[in-house]
């Protein structure tokens, strides 16, 4: 037993720590077909950083924006979970706004918290994997708020840039670590304002004390704007020891897409199969022995600690009398797989892996208890806090303002159907290039460099993606539609491109002896030597 752990271990620890420093080379995409694409193309405005126009009437209100790492949209009390506890997160779902719909538009955690900090497709801010930092210059939306007078912290993870713990443009204050950093105290400690100091305590409890203590030197003549990014929860999992063993007799359930079954693989794409059996597959996990449901409990139990984390911001502005007027936005990086469709961690474009949960507090603002159910995004929510600060957001971003859709004062959608782009990682070659097209009811999903099938699904019939739709005769003009629409989109928002990187690091790539046989061809393309079906 002792060796299987060792090898966890060892396998979790390159999980957490392969990010590597790497270029970004961009490959020209197709051009438009036709004159009236071309005329439709926006210019590429990049938003400038410069100080932006009130919105008459709005008022600078205080903001904290608290992001968890890997937390599933329905890993909360108040989505019917079986045994997980989460009193402070549901306290925000009753008194505030759950968008039941949010998403990622790309699930993985560099260019997703990218996509917070600049309300811009990967492919436009060019950050696609976990390795990379943000091109110089690029703007953040907390530096509109400084220029606009706002006093802005950020605590805890920003891992864009490798093992970079740099303050970072935007924020007067700034508490972080490097890459992954650690659940326990370790050496490397945190970067304070540009000075190291040690990590003395659990992460989830040292950086809450690090927002409060910030909190508490703000002045009540002055907004500020705190970022919250916790490390919790990415994997390896290590629960605060108050919480170490909480769910160890309860029951994990397995998904029903986990069974390698033919109703479960029907349709489906080879690579999913395939995937089983490597290092992001259920035969494989991590190239270990690892228990599935006996990672999921200790993952609930790490997320306890950060519903703590939650119930000490609630009640610190409570205690200053500020819980009503601050708006708190509580939102999660990325989903992740728990052996749904035999996968495990994230990177697909299935609900699992993109939706997160995303919640809104705040009375002065909209009614509590309220849902909205429209798909929202995480570049949404630049723009979004800019609007909630009384600023207009500034030209170039690809995300909208949901703040009318939250008061229930919109006159039209945000959108159809929201853009999900994920690019091939040679360090874990498992999952392809794909992009994909997320609505309230279809989901289309086109996979780029891969002999294989695309996936069409019907969320409403089929929440849990068991049916590929693609080739349906009834669906097809739907498919053909939904095809053009995912490249109009790509090319308006200037992301006909494949982004190209040199190699670094090593490869996840191994494939377990006498596991899971490897996926049959699609039948459409099969042929016999006549060629005929």
């Amino acid at each position: 037993m002792k060796s299987k752990a060792l090898k966890l271990k060892s396998a979790l620890s390159i999980l957490a720590g392969l990010a590597v420093g790497t270029g970004l080379v961009t490959l020209s995409g197709s051009k438009p077909a036709g004159a009236a694409q071309a005329a439709n193309r926006k210019e590429a405005v990049r938003p400038q950083l410069r100080t932006l126009d009130r919105i008459p009437g709005g008022k600078a209100r205080n903001i904290v924006y608290i992001l968890v790492d890997d937390h599933r949209y329905d890993a909360m009390g108040f989505m019917n979970h079986p045994f997980l506890e989460t009193p402070n997160l549901d306290y925000l779902a009753k008194n505030g706004i759950h968008y039941t719909n949010a998403c990622v538009t790309t699930a993985l955690c560099s260019p997703s918290r990218a996509s917070v900090l600049t309300g811009l497709y990967a492919h436009r801010h060019g950050v696609v994997d976990n390795n990379n930092p943000v091109p110089e210059g690029t703007v953040y939306f907390p530096q509109y708020l400084q220029k606009a007078g706002y006093r802005t912290g950020f605590v805890g993870k920003w891992h864009m840039g490798g093992d970079s713990d740099a303050p970072q443009p935007g924020f007067d204050y700034w508490v972080s670590f490097r890459g992954q950093g650690t659940y326990l105290p370790s050496r490397n400690g945190l970067n304070v304002n540009g000075k190291r100091v040690p990590q003395k305590g659990y992460i989830t409890d040292e950086l809450t004390d690090y927002a409060l203590g910030w909190l508490d030197e703000q002045k009540d003549d002055q907004p500020f704007f705190l970022y919250l990014s916790h490390k919790a929860v990415h994997a390896d999992f290590v629960p605060a020891e108050r919480h170490q063993g909480r769910y160890k007799d309860k029951i994990f359930t397995p998904p029903v897409t986990q069974a390698n079954t033919e109703e479960n693989y029907a349709g489906k794409p080879m690579w999913v199969k395939n995937q089983r059996n490597s290092w992001h597959g259920v035969d494989f996990p991590y190239h270990s022995d690892l228990n599935v449901g006996e990672y999921y409990k200790r993952y609930c139990e790490t997320l306890l600690a950060v519903d703590d984390s939650v119930g000490r911001v609630i009640e610190y502005l409570r205690k200053r009398k500020m819980l009503d007027s601050t708006l708190i936005m509580f939102m999660g990086d990325n989903g992740f797989m728990f052996g749904e469709h035999g996968l495990i961690d994230k990177r697909a474009a299935y609900e699992e892996s993109m939706k997160v949960p995303l919640l809104a507090h705040c009375p002065d603002l909209f009614k509590g208890g309220t849902q909205v159910k429209e798909p929202v995004a995480n570049i949404d929510v630049a723009p979004t806090l800019l609007e909630a600060a009384g600023l207009r957001a500034p030209e170039g971003m690809d995300g909208r303002s949901f703040l009318a859709h939250s008061q229930g004062k919109a006159t039209e959608p945000l959108r159809d159907y929201l853009l999900y782009e994920y690019y091939w990682e040679r360090n874990f070659p498992q999952t392809p290039t794909m992009h994909a097209l997320r609505g309230s009811r279809w989901k289309y999903i086109r996979y780029h460099g891969i002999w294989d099938t695309d996936e069409l699904y019907d969320l409403q019939a089929d929440p849990k993606e068991r049916k590929n739709l693609i080739r349906e005769p009834q669906h097809q003009q739907l498919v053909r539609n939904l095809n053009r629409q995912l490249f109009e989109t790509l090319d308006q928002t200037h992301g006909m491109h494949i982004p190209l990187l040199p190699d670094r690091g090593g490869q996840q790539n191994l494939r377990r002896r006498g596991g899971s046989r490897p996926a049959d061809f699609p039948p459409q393309l099969l042929r016999e030597k006549d060629g005929k079906n």
